[in-house]
């Protein structure tokens, strides 16, 4: 678990405060809370079906609550578009990169900047994405659906932070890819956020994830269930029955 003094001692960047889903009829998410402070790392963590997904829908827009608050910066942003929600600072890495194949390294990146005007800024962020990820200067005329899965982790993440997020949402980026590069792609998040950026990880390899973060939270049918520091949820009786090793 990270050790970063001052963390999260500010008041939350992005909340949920007793937030609840519908889709139609079926209630998917109830009254969920969730806190992520700025320059931490909160993980999400859940099976198949306890909400997660939704949740991220949720933050993104995609979903307007039935009940309760998402909040960004203390500002109350339930169902703004998605455009929107990434000009005032939140940013996704999605489940499996879903990276534009045919185009090149550079053209993905370039995507993330896509509503940004400042030029300079823009390529300060280049180089900031080539400081933490050096293969992908590398790599920057290749298309990207030629990249190992580990390589367009690399890129997805990139792209992400090409946005300058307030906050870097992440769904599963554990999915799909062998166990070495697991370990690999978590120590790539911890050092992006070493580099300032808050970071929001939907996961369901709780060890994994919880060995990089600050705070977790754990939602069984959409509702959660646990909430502690990293290292209180690895030490927890429930979560060593329930959670780890079988998510």
């Amino acid at each position: 678990m990270s050790e970063r003094g001052e963390v999260g001692e500010a008041g939350p960047i992005l909340e949920l405060r007793g937030v609840s889903t519908h889709y139609g009829p079926i209630q998917v998410l109830r009254e969920v809370s969730i806190e992520i402070r700025p320059g931490e790392i909160v993980c999400l963590l859940g099976g198949n079906a306890s909400g997660k997904t939704t949740t991220l829908k949720t933050i993104l827009g995609y979903v307007v609550p039935t009940r309760g608050d998402v909040m960004l910066d203390g500002q109350r942003v339930n169902g703004t578009r998605t455009q929107r929600l990434v000009e005032l600072g939140i940013s996704m890495v999605p489940e499996n990169r879903r990276l534009f194949k045919r185009m090149t390294v550079r053209e993905n990146l370039e995507l993330g900047a896509y509503l940004r005007r400042d030029k300079a800024a823009i390529a300060e962020d280049f180089e900031r994405v080539f400081t933490l990820f050096p293969r992908m200067k590398e790599r920057l005329g290749q298309r990207a659906g030629t990249l190992s899965g580990g390589e367009q982790q690399m890129v997805a993440m990139g792209r992400a932070l090409m946005a300058r997020p307030k906050v870097l949402l992440m769904d599963e980026p554990s999915m799909g890819l062998a166990p070495v590069l697991v370990e690999q792609n978590f120590e790539l998040i911890q050092q992006v956020n070493e580099q300032g950026t808050t970071i929001f990880v939907v996961e369901q390899n709780a060890s994994m994830a919880l060995s990089i973060a600050d705070h977790g939270y754990v939602l069984q049918t959409g509702r959660v269930v646990l909430a502690d520091t990293a290292q209180n949820l690895l030490d927890h009786p429930q979560m060593r029955e329930a959670y780890l090793g079988e998510l």
